[in-house]
């Protein structure tokens, strides 16, 4: 991994010619199997655990590349919802630089075309590809999808994408194909996505006007185009936006209809079996004595609103205590505006990285939104420890800011015992000729 960050003199450098090159030399083609691609300012992982975990419950084969990752660089290439075997992930990277040459690649576009060969011989029934950033000139974006879905849009990443919804909007779109299904996953968005749409020739699907949710207590109905579905259980993901995000998945997955059968058996057992760690992800404390915790990468002010809107909605006895570490380009004192009146004491983390920043230089950075008593501290697990010798069992304590931050958080709650234990999440070579 440190080998691949040294290959492309910036960590970020859009465009598709790199990895393009790479591809031709590779002999790459684009599989039979339908290609699902989704980008989003938020809710693009949520949306691809949604459309992984229904088709899974159908009985189909489904690989997924999805990113950053929070412990294991083998979270980012999943196949039948397992890590990519260590094994095949290397004979990945082997060809990789065999065919490269004297192309610098970034960082993602190697872990993109690692994804692409895995893919290749894995015996795939669908792929479901998540942007990494934007969406036009975006590594993924090398890859033509059957069906396209913008989650949201919001401001994040400005630096590269433009500092206003239009000019985001333009760049996610730009992952729209003609005469394929553009999904948007927002009852409001940019009118230049829908303008953008036309012009390729895509054809616009949108929540709240061509498919939408009917709730009905924590039960609801998907109406859609072609599938209407009744008494359906709440997502697995919590927070009320995941209705949203499981019926964006259900949207895509009917325009697949005629390639893959998924009866509505499997949008249910789908939508009860969904895991995606870091999103609102609740551990029940292990001793009475002991708070809960609550980790969500929210990593933009989109993100934190919704953070805030769920923490109200879920109301505890005792207070919430938050462990925040957030990279120095994000706009941190608007991410901890929002949530103010949610929290009743900080801990301020550092974070690693070129992008990282210090927990006082962070702390320094949002002291005039905030509201409750701060302190800082020199990693996430002294930020962790600290609070939860500050925290009694009516506590919780909410870790948020950054897959920075959640990831070293999940590291030490395992170290401590706090986190449950997983089972085996390798794809092993025994799975590889395994079909539907």
């Amino acid at each position: 991994m440190a080998y691949q960050a040294t290959l492309h003199p910036q960590v970020i450098d859009l465009g598709l010619e790199r990895i393009t090159t790479v591809l031709e030399r590779l002999n790459w083609h684009k599989p039979a199997a339908p290609v699902i691609s989704i980008a989003g300012t938020n809710g693009k992982g949520s949306v691809a655990a949604h459309c992984g975990a229904i088709m899974a419950a159908a009985g189909l084969r489904v690989g997924a590349f999805t990113s950053p990752h929070l412990r294991d660089y083998r979270e980012r290439i999943g196949i039948a919802g397992r890590f990519v075997d260590t094994a095949e992930l290397l004979a990945a990277f082997e060809r990789i630089e065999r065919a490269r040459g004297d192309v610098g690649l970034t960082f993602f576009e190697y872990n993109t075309l690692a994804a692409l060969l895995v893919f290749e011989s894995a015996r795939l029934d669908a792929w479901v590809l998540e942007i990494g950033m934007g969406g036009r000139l975006d590594a993924v974006n090398a890859v033509d999808a059957d069906v396209a879905v913008v989650v949201s849009i919001g401001l994040d990443h400005q630096e590269f994408l433009g500092t206003t919804l239009d000019a985001i909007a333009r760049e996610k779109a730009g992952i729209f194909r003609r005469g394929r299904a553009a999904v948007l996953g927002s009852r409001s968005m940019p009118a230049v996505l829908t303008d953008l749409a036309a012009a390729v020739g895509a054809r616009v699907k949108q929540l709240g006007v061509d498919y939408d949710v009917l709730r009905h207590g924590s039960r609801w109905s998907y109406r859609g185009s072609v599938w209407s579905l009744e008494d359906l259980p709440a997502p697995a993901l919590r927070g009320d936006a995941q209705y949203d995000n499981a019926a964006t998945a259900i949207a895509v997955l009917e325009e697949l209809g005629p390639r893959i059968h998924v009866p509505a058996a499997a949008v249910s057992g789908g939508l009860t079996q969904v895991r995606l760690a870091g999103r609102f992800q609740r551990l029940a404390p292990v001793r009475a004595s002991l708070p809960a915790w609550i980790l969500d990468v929210a990593h933009n002010p989109d993100a934190a609103r919704v953070l805030a809107r769920n923490l109200r909605a879920l109301p505890v006895a005792g207070r919430t205590l938050a462990v925040c570490g957030i990279l120095a380009d994000k706009d941190a004192p608007s991410i901890a505006a929002e949530l103010r009146g949610c929290v009743d004491g900080w801990w301020f983390a550092s974070t690693d990285g070129v992008r990282g920043s210090s927990g006082a230089a962070l702390a320094a950075r949002v002291a005039a939104q905030l509201d409750a008593p701060a302190a800082h501290a020199g990693s996430v697990a002294d930020a962790c420890e600290a609070a939860l010798a500050a925290a009694g069992g009516a506590d919780r304590i909410v870790v948020f800011g950054s897959f920075h931050t959640v990831g070293p958080a999940l590291d030490w709650l395992e170290a401590k015992g706090l986190l449950p234990p997983a089972g085996d999440r390798e794809y092993t070579a025994a799975d590889h000729g395994s079909s539907r």
